[in-house]
């Protein structure tokens, strides 16, 4: 276990992507994480992930 928590360690998030939304659709997407008890960081980086995923080209 404890050699999983050193390389989670190691990968740390060193990015920002930066976006630009409407005020009124940023405040109604942090209230649903807030009330699903998950972050908009944390499910931004899942459909990120996801996407990536959907769209791998087969080596």
């Amino acid at each position: 276990m404890a050699a999983d928590k050193k390389l989670k360690k190691k990968e740390r998030k060193d990015s920002q992507l930066i976006i630009r939304i409407k005020g009124r659709e940023r405040d109604q997407f942090v209230e649903l994480c807030d009330e699903l008890d998950t972050s908009a960081a944390r499910e931004v980086r899942r459909f990120i992930r996801d996407f990536l995923k959907e769209h791998a080209t087969p080596a």
